[in-house]
């Protein structure tokens, strides 16, 4: 049986333009590029565990908006559960520190890289649905 994950993602707006995360070597999905973000841990709110994450992972803060899309998606290493919220930097700049890369793109553009799974039907809701 496999494990259930939950995790949460930043769509990080800035300019219109969104925040796109590339994966490493090293990671599961490498070079795939995805929402920054991580795990929700024992007792954490989704919210809680996004503001630590983006804190941990891009050393900046973000204002957590609405919720854009919760999608299950079964990977060969578990099951995940991902979580995304539009967001807006508060305070700093993102940093790369787990990242290979990062990219500002707009909406009509974040088609053109490719995606972790999980994170593609967030991706056609900012594309077709979401004004940024």
């Amino acid at each position: 049986m496999k494990k259930n994950i939950y995790v949460v993602g930043a769509i990080i707006i800035k300019n219109r333009k969104v925040l796109c995360a590339q994966r490493g070597p090293d990671k599961s999905l490498p070079y795939k590029w995805e929402f920054p973000g991580g795990k929700i841990e024992f007792g954490e709110t989704p919210q809680e565990a996004l503001q630590r994450e983006i804190q941990e992972e891009m050393r900046c803060e973000i204002e957590i908006g609405e919720k854009v899309e919760h999608t299950i998606y079964e990977y060969d290493f578990g099951i995940v559960h991902l979580t995304t919220y539009i967001c807006k930097l508060k305070d700093g700049e993102p940093t790369l520190t787990e990242h290979l890369n990062i990219k500002w793109l707009p909406p009509n553009e974040l088609e053109s890289l490719e995606w972790a799974p999980a994170d593609i039907p967030a991706i056609k809701r900012l594309v077709n649905e979401i004004t940024i």
